[in-house]
């Protein structure tokens, strides 16, 4: 029994079907994802108005990723639903021939597709299952490799940085301008600056920095 559930005795026609219903699941499972981010991204967005109030540097710093990690990760699930529509849109475009051709057919596109799917961490293991009944069926013709595509670290880091600004303007409203340039301009000129962040705030940090590598991962 494979995960879609295909046996031996599934007529082509059958597999497909499950397949369809399979790839509805997981688009309704990367709904749960996105809402799910987006909570988190909600969070940080109230703990980033109260830190950059505050004047502190770090915190923003830290939030200001997180949030830009968040949207990110929400595009990027949102193009993987597009794909997964796709390719259940082909996979009926193959029940219609079938009834033509009494056969499914190879697929450029769905392989374009899945090469793209079996990248995405949330449903990695769903569509390197799927390609493997798809292969055995004919429609894609070969294994595809789950290895990512992604940013170097320094240049994921270089690319928050671009977007923290902007960020901590946007979620603040403008409303903390003057205390934002302290933050970004003159921060480390105040002496005793490590004294802006609290000590009683280490934890807290500790706790958003977990929190950003698990977005990165």
């Amino acid at each position: 029994m494979g995960l879609f559930g295909q046996t031996p005795q599934k007529t082509p026609k059958e597999q497909v079907q499950e397949w369809c219903r399979g790839l509805r699941k997981e688009n309704r499972n990367l709904d749960r994802q996105i809402r799910a981010i987006q909570r988190e991204e909600e969070k940080a967005t109230r703990t980033l108005r109260d830190a950059a109030k505050k004047g502190q540097k770090d915190v923003c710093m830290i939030l200001g990723k997180e949030i830009v990690q968040s949207r990110k990760a929400v595009s990027k699930i949102y193009a993987s639903k597009a794909q997964l529509n796709s390719v259940e849109m082909s996979m009926k475009n193959q029940l219609a021939t079938l009834r033509l051709a009494g056969s499914l057919e190879k697929s450029s596109e769905v392989m374009r597709y899945m090469q793209q799917l079996v990248k995405v961490p949330e449903i990695q293991a769903t569509m390197q299952e799927l390609s493997k009944e798809m292969m055995k069926a004919g429609i894609i013709e070969e294994m595809l490799e789950d290895t990512f595509e992604g940013l170097e670290e320094d240049d994921l880091e270089e690319a928050a940085q671009e977007e923290v600004e902007k960020v901590l303007f946007e979620v603040t409203k403008g409303t903390v301008k003057l205390q934002l340039r302290v933050v970004f301009f003159t921060f480390e000129k105040e002496e005793g600056a490590a004294a802006m962040v609290p000590s009683d705030d280490e934890g807290e940090m500790e706790d958003m920095k977990a929190r950003l590598e698990a977005l990165r991962s």
